[in-house]
């Protein structure tokens, strides 16, 4: 797939050599059994394309970004999204909507600030294997 996402789906625009978000594009992939999500990062010209498109150029290494319905999401409310997405148990986390959003994103925030330190860096961005191909812009 190439060019403008279609509407109706999902993209989850991730930091592509930050490890910890390699991991979570992974963990995704395995549990969105309905496809819903496409993904980019944000080091590429469709990444950096949506960023700017949606008001957040040079914020892609702060943030996810998730675009659903052309609307744009960050931060932990983009996290609490996904994971509404991907059924039981992980809907069960869209629970801690109820703590306040500026709460919940000081803990992103915290999390992503840290996470080249406690997780790693690569040095280039993921390529997909072959079977994730048609899942990435």
């Amino acid at each position: 797939m190439s060019g403008t996402p279609r509407q109706a789906e999902a993209v989850i625009v991730f930091d592509g050599v930050c490890n910890l978000c390699n991991g979570a594009v992974d963990f995704v992939i395995r549990r969105d059994k309905a496809g819903v999500f496409r993904f980019t990062a944000n080091q590429g010209a469709m990444g950096r394309s949506l960023l700017a498109r949606y008001g957040f150029e040079g914020q892609g290494d702060r943030t996810i970004l998730l675009i659903e319905g052309g609307t744009a999401y960050t931060r932990s409310e983009a996290a609490l999204r996904v994971l509404g997405h991907l059924g039981w148990p992980w809907k069960a986390m869209t629970v801690f909507r109820v703590v306040p959003r500026p709460v919940r994103d000081w803990v992103y925030k915290l999390i992503a600030r840290n996470r080249y330190r406690v997780f790693g860096k690569r040095e280039t961005c993921r390529l997909p294997t072959p079977e994730e191909r048609s899942r990435f812009l």
